[in-house]
């Protein structure tokens, strides 16, 4: 009788543990911008090649956007698992990780600082300063225009002239923006933009150059302002608790998708980006161009100003500026630029 018990025990905790072995993992995501623009978009396509490809070993369960968890909020929120997954900018957690200005300024694609460790650097950085794993750098190789309701001027040397601009400015290029240009700005989240030019506040802003049509933004806006600079620096990042107890199965299922999706990713927003640009074009947009002396130092003030910024903050925390050469050099081709 005994036997037969401790048969039925071993038996039940052989099954148990074979459940337990197999037991699907979940995680929870949300992203900072609305579904209906094109970025939000990419990563919920990412979402369903995980979903796909991980059926009965690991799930995205997508709780919504800026609506569930505020944009601004979502990072903190990441890191103290409230959600173990977000896509998000890391400019709108720049104070905690200054080094993700590597990644504005950079004209690399996710693919290229995949391959030459820079990517790996950053996640290093992330788990070191905020205890978030850095899966990927998802819609890279986009850059930024200046974009006016009126017609822009210029002083006598060609230059970009902001006297009386009402310039919408975020984190991402603010240091640009008044370091440089000397512009006043007036800081607004992605969401109250709209009605921000609809009722006069602003009459400029820097966007990408895709997703101004999917933010109906260019109901107000006229002109483009060129050449285009910085980059998206758009990324999933994963509370390292969470990730640290998933499956390896798991981890390489996320991390394989995460790094096709990177590929896929630059090739498709580049595509939706030449498809935007013939609309706004048929639709009346005007390109202003940047020549000569003042093109060139226009780039060079977006990009060393924002290296400044990068360099000042990281100064001020644990670790200093240690890696500023070593992401610079990773995240920047010199040769490319010139």
């Amino acid at each position: 009788m005994r036997i037969k018990l401790l048969g039925a025990i071993v038996a039940g905790s052989t099954m148990l543990t074979s459940i337990t072995a197999f037991a699907e993992d979940t995680i929870s995501a949300v992203h900072a911008f609305p579904e209906t623009l094109i970025y939000t978009k990419s990563f919920l396509s990412f979402v369903d090649k995980v979903n796909e490809a991980g059926e009965g070993v690991i799930q995205i369960d997508v709780r919504g956007g800026p609506e569930a968890i505020g944009m601004f909020q979502q990072p903190d929120a990441v890191r103290d698992g409230i959600v173990d997954m977000v896509y998000t900018p890391g400019s709108f957690y720049g104070g905690a990780l200054p080094e993700k200005d590597a990644l504005v300024t950079s004209n690399l694609t996710a693919v290229e600082a995949r391959q030459n460790g820079g990517i790996a650097l950053i996640d290093e950085i992330h788990q070191e300063k905020m205890g978030l794993k850095y899966l990927g750098w998802f819609d890279s190789g986009v850059c930024y225009n200046l974009w006016t309701r009126d017609e822009p001027t210029f002083d006598a040397e060609g230059n970009l002239e902001v006297d009386g601009l009402k310039l919408r400015g975020n984190n991402v290029y603010n240091a640009f923006f008044t370091n440089y240009l000397g512009a006043q700005v007036i800081d607004l989240p992605t969401g109250e933009v709209y009605s921000a030019l609809q009722r006069g506040i602003v009459d400029a802003t820097g966007w990408t150059q895709i997703g101004l049509i999917d933010l109906k933004w260019n109901e107000f806006l006229n002109y483009r302002i060129e050449p285009c600079f910085f980059s998206t620096d758009l990324g999933v990042i994963v509370n390292l608790e969470k990730w640290n107890s998933l499956s390896d199965k798991s981890k390489k299922i996320l991390q394989d998708v995460a790094m096709q999706h990177e590929a896929d990713s630059v090739a498709a927003l580049r595509q939706k980006r030449d498809e935007d640009f013939a609309a706004l074009d048929a639709a009346g947009m005007k390109v202003i161009t940047l020549e000569g002396d003042a093109a060139s130092n226009y780039l060079a003030a977006a990009r060393e100003k924002t290296w400044e910024r990068m360099n000042e903050v990281m100064a001020g925390q644990p670790g200093g500026t240690d890696n500023y050469d070593k992401l610079i050099g990773l995240f920047y081709d010199l040769d490319a630029a010139k």
